[in-house]
């Protein structure tokens, strides 16, 4: 073989690459971080506030490089009494920061935005991926920038577990609109060391394989391998604290310090019962803006696994007794409710798609601007 042969082959294998990738969803997506980091940027500017910081060294991700530097054990002690343990946080994200660090000499702080905005991109692919896979190229761009413009969009160009978790979910989703069972349980078991989420995703999993069984009265050996290696990553971490902790229900216990317990929807009731009314009367709208989305989905017929992933999400997003104000960015994995938004935008020409993501697009740079640069949380 000449030495032009491995050459060409490279370069062919390159340009294929490069034809697979969207380029007008992640270009899309793009623009819609790029311009919530100039809003941060001028926010900063005026406010005088280090909007870096606020990307990479508040709230969760704080707990993050800790667990990446100095590995689990750090509690912290309440003045109610209460603990808040370092356990709460699954594994996969500060270990990235931890390995990413490592190799490019940096800090876990920079190593988790790093990976963060990486991830972010690769969840873009997916979301485009799974809305061409259902409704076709035009709709999957589409949904690739409208979760770029969700309201709490911000959280994304953050060091947090969204990104990783929903390209995970996102890509795990559309292996099993292929019939790639084991690839879909890989993922999902990455999504399960990310994010308690991923009981959602799980949930999708299985009840896809099930439905398939009953329907074509078959069990495949690759369905099956990919059902039962769905649930380890979530598993193996709920029975590592088990194990640390010495308690079967050790994780939960340790969710519950912080709030996070699972009620049922009760916290959310009392939260909406002790509003005033004009407030609590918004945030009912919001809930039934949110239901309808839901039956939008439902009535659009997505595929089974999109849609209980989808609607897994946002139950998991109500049920649980934690801070309200961090349920939209709960729910932020959950893009097949964009889905139907992105189906009705192909109806318009290309500048009239533009316009109309513009919108919130700004929208949601400058309240990501506004919630970072105040005392927070997200």
């Amino acid at each position: 073989m000449s030495t032009a042969q491995p050459v060409a082959v490279r370069r062919s294998v390159f340009r294929s690459v490069l034809a697979a990738v969207p380029w007008q969803a992640l270009g899309g997506y793009a623009v819609t971080r790029v311009l919530g980091l100039v809003a941060l940027a001028v926010g900063s500017a005026v406010t005088g506030k280090d909007g870096l910081h606020r990307l990479s060294g508040r709230w969760d991700s704080v707990w993050y490089v800790r667990i990446a530097e100095h590995g689990y054990g750090y509690e912290v002690a309440l003045p109610d009494g209460g603990v808040h343990s370092d356990l709460a946080f699954f594994p996969l994200f500060p270990a990235l920061e931890r390995a990413l660090a490592a190799i490019l000499s940096v800090d876990a702080a920079t190593a988790g935005l790093v990976v963060a905005w990486t991830a972010s991109l690769a969840a873009a692919w997916g979301v485009y991926r799974c809305g061409a896979q259902v409704a076709g190229h035009p709709a999957g761009v589409c949904l690739a920038v409208l979760w770029g413009v969700y309201p709490t969009a911000f959280v994304q160009s953050m060091a947090y577990t969204e990104t990783l978790f929903t390209a995970f979910a996102a890509w795990s989703v559309l292996a099993v609109l292929r019939g790639r069972w084991v690839l879909a349980g890989v993922l999902c078991l990455c999504a399960g060391l990310t994010r308690p989420t991923a009981v959602a995703l799980i949930a999708a999993i299985g009840i896809t394989a099930l439905v398939t069984v009953v329907r074509e009265r078959r069990l495949p050996v690759r369905m099956a391998a990919g059902v039962c290696l769905a649930p380890l990553g979530w598993l193996g971490y709920i029975v590592y604290v088990a194990v640390r902790q010495g308690s079967a229900t050790a994780y939960f216990d340790v969710q519950a310090a912080w709030g996070n317990s699972v009620d049922g929807g009760v916290a959310l009731a009392r939260f909406i019962a002790g509003l005033p009314l004009p407030a609590a009367l918004g945030l009912c709208a919001a809930l039934a803006l949110l239901g309808g989305l839901v039956a939008l989905c439902v009535r659009q017929r997505q595929p089974l696994p999109l849609l209980v992933y989808t609607i897994g999400v946002v139950v998991v997003s109500l049920v649980g007794a934690a801070y309200f104000g961090s349920r939209p960015r709960l729910m932020m994995p959950a893009f097949g409710l964009l889905l139907p938004a992105a189906v009705a935008l192909v109806r318009l020409r290309l500048r009239g798609r533009v316009l109309v993501l513009a919108v919130p697009a700004l929208a949601s740079a400058v309240y990501g601007a506004f919630t970072l640069l105040g005392p927070g949380p997200p």
